[in-house]
């Protein structure tokens, strides 16, 4: 009885900043939030003690902050809606990782509740089903400059901020200073999640013209990549599919782009990349999984690629989602 009852008290802590938003959390279809202990303390870059995580609208990086810190529920913020989430780990590794969802319902203010990575065994809501690795994940943001991969290792600060609206959720992160090679910068990355699909938009933005700013696909066994360009040649899709999940099952990943916004692509060891032009202007892509789990899930390369031309086709239409 005692541990049920320390769950449901984990689990009102983690939305008592929702509700002060008045946010429905069990009417809405989407969710953002990120989670931080407040009452523990530093040894070293681990975060020791603490006694309930507390979501906050706005979290910035203590300097200590490194991978595997303990100190954010989950290693940073997250994003859902129906059908699917993400989680970026906020560190130097910057990479998106995937929630499979077996339920509809909002699973985020119970993930890592216990302090510990259990989100990896599969629950009754699913798992994180992506293994990132030194990979980039899907769709997050990295540096590709002389055949080598640069992270976020060196940045003044770093700031994270969540909204939730009746109709789409969003993670906003700044970072201030970031340097890599001979070059600093500040770097915005605004993640959107709507109801109903599968996929985020990530809008980025440098304040300097650099090159090497890159997204892109980690790379996995037993894999297919698949490749397309609209009808009006101005989007494309970078996409792979096959089984590797972490269940392991089938899951397909796919980044939506406009093609005169990137000037190479790059085929690594770890990941297939997106090299965009350098430019100071506001840039948009996508990024989606598609897990075979998933309620009415995509099952197959077949359905999974009449998924992706469907939204190629909106996409030569109208230049949006």
């Amino acid at each position: 009885m005692k541990a049920k009852i320390t769950a449901a008290v984990l689990f009102l802590a983690g939305i008592t900043a929702v509700n002060a938003q008045k946010y429905d959390i069990k009417k809405n279809k989407t969710y953002a939030e990120i989670s931080a202990k407040t009452d523990g303390k530093w040894e070293a870059r681990k975060y020791i003690g603490g006694t309930v995580f507390k979501n906050v609208d706005r979290l910035k990086l203590a300097p200590e902050h490194t991978d595997h810190s303990f100190d954010i529920r989950y290693e940073g913020p997250g994003w859902e809606n129906n059908r699917i989430g993400y989680r970026l780990y906020l560190d130097w590794r910057n990479a998106i990782d995937i929630f499979g969802k077996k339920t509809s319902e909002n699973i985020l203010p119970k993930v890592g509740q216990d302090n510990f990575d259990s989100y990896h065994e599969m629950s009754d809501w699913g798992a994180d089903i992506l293994k990132a690795g030194k990979g980039i994940g899907i769709g997050s943001i990295d540096r590709y400059l002389n055949n080598e991969k640069l992270h976020f290792r060196e940045v003044d600060s770093t700031i994270a901020t969540v909204f939730n609206k009746e109709k789409e959720s969003i993670v906003k992160v700044n970072y201030y200073g970031w340097k890599t090679a001979s070059d600093k910068i500040d770097f915005t990355s605004v993640l959107t999640i709507k109801p109903d699909d599968l996929y985020t938009k990530h809008t980025i933005q440098a304040s300097k013209e650099i090159k090497g700013i890159c997204t892109g696909i980690v790379k996995q066994k037993n894999t297919e990549l698949l490749k397309k360009e609209s009808k009006n040649k101005k989007w494309a899709y970078l996409a792979t599919y096959g089984e590797q999940s972490l269940v392991p099952d089938k899951l397909g990943m796919a980044i939506f782009y406009e093609v005169n916004t990137i000037e190479s692509t790059q085929n690594t060891d770890l990941d297939y990349l997106l090299v965009f032009k350098p430019t100071t202007k506001s840039t948009s892509f996508y990024l989606l999984g598609a897990w075979e789990q998933e309620v009415n899930g995509i099952k197959s390369k077949a359905d999974f690629v009449k998924y992706l031309d469907e939204k190629l086709e909106i996409l030569n239409k109208k230049g949006k989602m």
